[in-house]
């Protein structure tokens, strides 16, 4: 059994970029927490709740397999923080999977970690991914070593498979 930390915005992350990897990596296996900047419960952008299984303060790198962030409205307004840059930079650094999805590689990108990889995100977001020295390349998925990246909720089912397939 492998450990994820799924990072989620406290309000308006995106459903079905957090309940189909999530859905598809318990049925692996594997256990899945919910990680966010606040205790309780987090809401969706349509109606998906979840409760928050730890805080941004409470993670540390070191005891997961992989670390994602979900998209959605609130996702840079959470998750685009010093905080969260530390934490992936240190996931990074000890080779774990990372994966983000929609807008939230935007948040990779402000942390520094895009230099040279191929990447895609949420339209909206590839300007800002290429300043940051990545390639982008607007496709639904982009694997690029552990480094997981998907466009939106449309491609949410294959992103989860493919989280999947990188923890083998």
């Amino acid at each position: 059994m492998k450990k994820i930390a799924m990072f989620i915005a406290f309000q308006g992350f995106r459903d079905e970029e957090y309940t189909e990897p999530k859905k598809l990596l318990e049925a692996a296996g594997h256990k899945v927490d919910a990680v966010s900047t606040a205790k309780g419960e987090a809401r969706g952008k349509f109606r998906v709740t979840a409760q928050v299984d730890k805080t941004v303060d409470e993670v540390n790198p070191a005891d997961y397999d992989a670390l994602t962030l979900v998209g959605g409205p609130g996702a840079l307004e959470h998750l685009d923080t010093p905080k969260v840059h530390a934490i992936f930079k240190k996931a990074m650094e000890l080779g774990k999977v990372v994966g983000s999805i929609c807008i939230s590689p935007v948040a990779l990108a402000h942390a520094g970690l895009l230099k040279g990889r191929k990447v895609t995100c949420f339209p909206g977001g590839a300007a800002e991914v290429e300043k940051a020295g990545a390639e982008y390349t607007g496709a639904d998925l982009e694997i690029d070593g552990k480094l997981i990246t998907a466009n939106g909720p449309v491609p949410a089912k294959k992103y989860g498979a493919a989280l999947v397939e990188a923890l083998k």
